[in-house]
């Protein structure tokens, strides 16, 4: 395992104008393990994504109402509802699956979060993902109909193997779904062999906040700015044109929960730490970024 040692040179009140958040149960699948990390980093809070073992789609609502309270204790609050709503097949069954949108819209209004993140669909393997296309859209259509009017917003994540995974499909999205709101994961567009630096020019006036993951070019995930995804130049250019908000999603550790949030047959390179350093991965990721910000003399 190699070991990273970072210095964060700006104190934290240097950062007050950055808002960045995690996927936590990246840090702890334990919810309390979570608000510890979040706490212990001085985030501002939480994309929240898997709760205790289980994903946020499918807790109960007694459980959404645990979950509000013990961030309004810790003066954390929800950025985004990390749903897996969209990473399906399309010959998986959608009107179960609209079920389950509908169930984390309630999900989301009960934490008072204003976003959600969504996929694109998987077209089937081996395929031009451009054959899909019309049925893809009018699933994003149902989607995008039933948020109307929820006040969260729908954000898209460019996931490797969905529609979605380039930016020129991604563009597809965002210019013919006006309420669909950008997520930019650096990290999924190197395995993806996009070019960061192209897709950062083609998508950043779509882009709400930034998922914070680097990958290598093999499709090691890495710390931010370690890897491919030029994340220091990427995050400097997003800063000065106003944005703010970050996710920390590092992907250093197998943590609980990894193997279902990835295609089957599909397995990421995961290899930095064991399992059971799952919080000093999180701890180094969420450093290296803040130092990342440091160095980008955005401070005048």
């Amino acid at each position: 395992m190699n070991i990273y040692i970072i210095k964060v040179k700006l104190g934290d009140d240097k950062l007050s104008n950055i808002k960045i958040y995690a996927f936590a149960d990246e840090a702890s699948e334990s919810f309390d393990g979570q608000i510890k990390a979040l706490l212990d980093n001085k985030l501002n809070g939480i994309e929240i994504r898997g709760v205790d073992g289980v994903n946020i789609s499918d807790i109960t609502i007694e459980k959404a109402r645990e979950i509000k309270r013990k961030l309004d204790e810790n003066n954390l609050t929800v950025w985004s509802i990390g749903s897996p709503i969209g990473k399906i097949e399309l010959f998986d069954d959608m009107n179960k699956h609209i079920d389950k949108f509908k169930r984390t819209l309630e999900i989301g209004n009960i934490l008072e979060t204003k976003n959600m993140r969504i996929f694109s669909f998987y077209p089937p393997k081996n395929t031009d993902p451009y054959d899909s296309r019309d049925e893809i859209f009018s699933r994003m259509n149902r989607l995008c109909e039933i948020a109307d009017g929820s006040g969260i917003a729908l954000c898209h994540e460019n996931e490797k193997g969905i529609y979605g995974d380039t930016p020129e499909r991604c563009l597809d999205l965002f210019d013919n779904f006006p309420s669909l709101k950008g997520i930019f994961d650096a990290a999924n567009f190197v395995q993806c062999g996009v070019d960061t630096i192209e897709a950062w020019k083609l998508l950043k006036n779509h882009i709400h906040y930034m998922h914070i993951k680097d990958s290598k070019l093999d499709g090691n995930i890495v710390p931010a700015g370690l890897g491919a995804g030029n994340i220091p130049q990427i995050v400097a250019e997003y800063i000065e044109m106003g944005g703010r908000c970050f996710t920390m999603e590092p992907h250093l550790v197998e943590f609980g929960g990894l193997s279902a949030l990835e295609r089957e047959g599909e397995k990421s390179l995961v290899t930095a730490f064991s399992k059971s350093e799952e919080r000093q991965a999180f701890d180094l990721a969420c450093n290296t970024f803040k130092n990342i910000i440091s160095e980008a003399d955005l401070w005048k």
